[in-house]
């Protein structure tokens, strides 16, 4: 396989599931949606994908490589999913609190 193939390979393969997930963390809710709402949610799916990133390479880097070869992705993307999942999470739950319907 190609060795950038296989460094991202978690990411070819969660980037229609991140799409999905991104947009509906786009659109819901949708009021307010201000210019301060729109830069936060930005930022927050930016963050999201670099510690995804960071996540993946960093398992894939130091996974022990003595439980076979398909270890690092199996870490990767096990390690990445969560990691995404809890930075979109954190970034919804801050979200409802700073930007609190008709405030």
């Amino acid at each position: 396989m190609n060795p950038f193939v296989e460094l991202n390979l978690t990411l070819i393969l969660f980037l229609p599931w991140f799409l999905i997930l991104g947009t509906l963390y786009w659109l819901f809710p949708r009021k307010p949606r201000n210019a301060a709402r729109v830069l936060y949610d930005i930022v927050a799916l930016a963050v999201s994908v670099a510690v995804f990133l960071w996540s993946v390479y960093w398992s894939m880097g130091n996974a022990d490589m003595q439980y076979g070869k398909l270890w690092p992705q199996i870490l990767a993307t096990a390690l990445g999913y969560g990691v995404f999942l809890a930075a979109l999470g954190l970034a919804f739950g801050l979200r409802f609190v700073l930007f609190k319907r008709g405030v």
